[in-house]
């Protein structure tokens, strides 16, 4: 398949970046083609210009500035995330991406009524999303219903990409890791990766 590893955390050395790695190795390993997109170390402008906004409904959509990030999603077949779970959302670099990226004939069509939107990203067939947590598991999953999940899998995918799968890989508690448990998490990645035809 042909990959594209989305990485958004501003460390290079942080969690995030080295399980992007092992992602990226394990799709290689497995014969994928693989693009990566390291949103922090390109400085990728979260904020919607004024020009994509204004194109957002009166169409076509004026990607001019994000050219290559559109053309890259558009060709994708797998999509690995790698992000930190801030406030238990994502953060404003990724957040940003799906606001510019995942745009109105790129992702998605408007219907004519503005009612439900009509997909375009229908050759997406798997999604890995690998994020990272401060709290525990519970807070996530029992308080917060998973929220950045939800939304992934039903606002993004769910509308933009319906045959793509998700599946989503957390790491809580993740600022009292040793070193045991972050090779335990990297081998989850890389064993997920490895099931994708």
């Amino acid at each position: 398949m042909r990959c594209l590893v989305v990485v958004a955390h501003p460390l290079r050395e942080s969690l995030c970046h080295l399980l992007a790695e092992r992602a990226v190795s394990a799709l290689r390993a497995g014969g994928h083609e693989v693009a990566v997109e390291d949103l922090c170390a390109g400085a990728f402008p979260p904020a919607l210009t004024p020009a994509e906004r204004a194109s957002y409904y009166a169409g076509p959509f004026d990607g001019t500035a994000v050219r290559n990030e559109i053309d890259r999603l558009r060709s994708a077949e797998g999509l690995v995330l790698c992000f930190p779970t801030w406030w238990f959302g994502f953060p404003a670099t990724l957040k940003g991406w799906f606001d510019r990226v995942w745009a109105p004939g790129v992702a998605y069509d408007h219907a004519d009524d503005l009612g439900a939107i009509r997909p375009r990203l229908t050759g997406l067939r798997q999604a890995l999303a690998v994020t990272s947590l401060g709290s525990p598991w519970w807070v996530d999953r029992l308080v917060l219903r998973q929220p950045v999940k939800r939304v992934l899998k039903t606002a993004l995918l769910g509308t933009c990409a319906p045959n793509c799968r998700l599946e989503m890989l957390s790491q809580y508690r993740a600022e009292r890791l040793d070193g045991r448990r972050v090779e335990a998490f990297a081998r989850r990645v890389e064993r997920t990766l490895a099931g994708w035809r």
